[in-house]
C-alpha cells in the first residue's frame, strides 16, 4: 500500500478520535493531531524533521478552517458572539496567526517540536488543576489585544484553535463564559485561516515537501481528518452531555504529557 493511502486511512482514524474528543472536553485538535501526524510522515514519508513538525502543525490548523466554521456559526446563530469583543480579539488574533506561523516555519524543526511539546504539559496542567480566579482588572480593548495577540502565536506554533487558551484568559480577566466561548469559536477560525495562509506562502516552492502539500499543508492529512472529525464531534457533544468528562479530562491530559515527554525525547 502507498505510504499516502496509508496517511489518509489514518488521519480517517486519527478525525474520529479527535472530534469525539473535542465535542466531549472542548479540546483543540491540534494537542492530538500534531503529534499523531509527526509520527506518521516522520516514518511514511522520506521527510526530515525540520520538515515534519511544521507540515503536522500546518495541516493541523488548515483542519480547523472547516471545523471552526460550523462552531462559529452555532455560535453566531446562539447570539453569543459580543461585537467589540470579538473584532478587538479577532484582528489582534490573526496578527499573532500569522506571526507564529511564519515562526514555526523559520525556526528548527527539533525546537518547534520541544516548544509544541512544554506548551502541552502547560495545558494539560490547565486542564487538570483549572482555577477559575478572576482578575481585579475587567477586560478593555488594550487587554483584549494583548490577549489576542498571545493566544495567536502560540495557537498557529501549536497548530490549535486556542480555545484552551483563550476561554481562560477571557474569563480571568472578567468576560461573561458564554461570550468567552462564543469569541473562542470565531477567534479559532480567525487563527485557522491566517495561520493556514501564512503557513501556505512560507512553504511554497519548497523542494523538500511532499506531494500533495500545498505549502506546509499537506492535503490528504487535512481531507482524512476533516472527512470524519466534522461528524464524530457532533457525537461526541451528544455524550459528553451523558459522560464523567472530568474524568476523562484527567486521563486525557496524563497521556499528553506522556506524549509531550516522549516528543521531546525523539520523534522516531
Amino acid at each position: 500500500m502507498e505510504p499516502i493511502t496509508i496517511i489518509f486511512l489514518s488521519c480517517l482514524a486519527l478525525g474520529t478520535v479527535v472530534g469525539l474528543l473535542a465535542g466531549m472536553l472542548g479540546i483543540g485538535g491540534g494537542l492530538i493531531i500534531v503529534p499523531v501526524l509527526s509520527y506518521l510522515l516522520i516514518h511514511l514519508l522520506p521527510l526530515s524533521a525540520d520538515i515534519v513538525m511544521p507540515v503536522a502543525v500546518a495541516t493541523s490548523l488548515s483542519t480547523i478552517i472547516f471545523t471552526g466554521s460550523s462552531s462559529a456559526l452555532a455560535h453566531y446563530r446562539l447570539g453569543n458572539l459580543k461585537k467589540e469583543l470579538v473584532v478587538t480579539t479577532g484582528v489582534a488574533i490573526a496578527l499573532g496567526a500569522i506571526i507564529g506561523a511564519q515562526v514555526a516555519s523559520s525556526i528548527s524543526g527539533l525546537l518547534l517540536k520541544n516548544i509544541f511539546a512544554v506548551l502541552v504539559i502547560l495545558i494539560a496542567a490547565q486542564m487538570i488543576f483549572n482555577k477559575r480566579e478572576a482578575s481585579r482588572f475587567p477586560a478593555n480593548r488594550p487587554i483584549l489585544a494583548i490577549v489576542g495577540l498571545f493566544t495567536g502565536v502560540i495557537s498557529a506554533l501549536m497548530g490549535i484553535g486556542g480555545g484552551a487558551l483563550l476561554v481562560p484568559l477571557l474569563i480571568f480577566f472578567q468576560v461573561n463564559m458564554r461570550h468567552a466561548i462564543g469569541c473562542a469559536a470565531i477567534s479559532g477560525l480567525f487563527i485557522a485561516l491566517f495561520g493556514t495562509a501564512s503557513f501556505v506562502l512560507a512553504g511554497w516552492g519548497n523542494p523538500a515537501l511532499p506531494e500533495g502539500a500545498v505549502g506546509y499543508v499537506y492535503l490528504p492529512a487535512t481531507f482524512g481528518i476533516v472527512a470524519t472529525s466534522i461528524f464524530t464531534a457532533n457525537w461526541g457533544a451528544k455524550l459528553g452531555q451523558k459522560t464523567n468528562t472530568r474524568v476523562l479530562k484527567w486521563i486525557l491530559a496524563a497521556l499528553l504529557v506522556v506524549v509531550s515527554i516522549r516528543m521531546i525525547s525523539g520523534l522516531e
